[in-house]
């Protein structure tokens, strides 16, 4: 009867412990964790170009190999780490966005495909027209 209870008991155990780990985490394997996942570049003029690096470090256990950067609109260019990222080192997702042709309020997804799960940055700005002299 001891030995009943006590199996039960580690039964127990071992079945919250393991409920309490987050079921979407996988801790083997490449992941991306990235420094910031958003960059607003406040206010800039129709027209002007603006540049910003996502560095991101490879937390997994594996090298983490990016194939391709999406982006939500041709007028945001990315380019990328083209090199496995072995684990515990870093890369960088560059992102450049032209306002020519915008205007108003700007949300631009960039989705980044790899063979860690998908990952996407955002970058937001405002555009103002441009400024005409008298």
């Amino acid at each position: 009867m001891k030995k009943s209870i006590l199996f039960l008991l580690s039964f127990v155990v071992a079945l919250v412990s393991f409920a309490q780990q987050d079921p979407g985490v996988d801790p083997s394997g490449p992941a991306i964790l990235f420094e910031e996942s958003e960059k607003n570049f406040g206010d800039i003029t129709q027209g002007e170009k603006v540049k910003h690096v996502f560095v991101f470090e490879n937390s997994g256990t594996e090298p983490v190999i990016i194939t391709n950067v999406q982006t939500t609109c041709g007028c945001t260019a990315p380019s990328w780490t083209r090199d496995p990222v072995m684990p515990g080192q870093s890369g960088e997702i560059t992102v450049e966005f032209n306002s020519a042709g915008k205007m108003g309020r700007q949300n631009k997804m960039i989705t980044i495909i790899s063979n860690a799960p998908t990952t996407q940055l955002k970058i937001v700005t405002n555009i103002l027209p441009v400024k005409k002299e008298s």
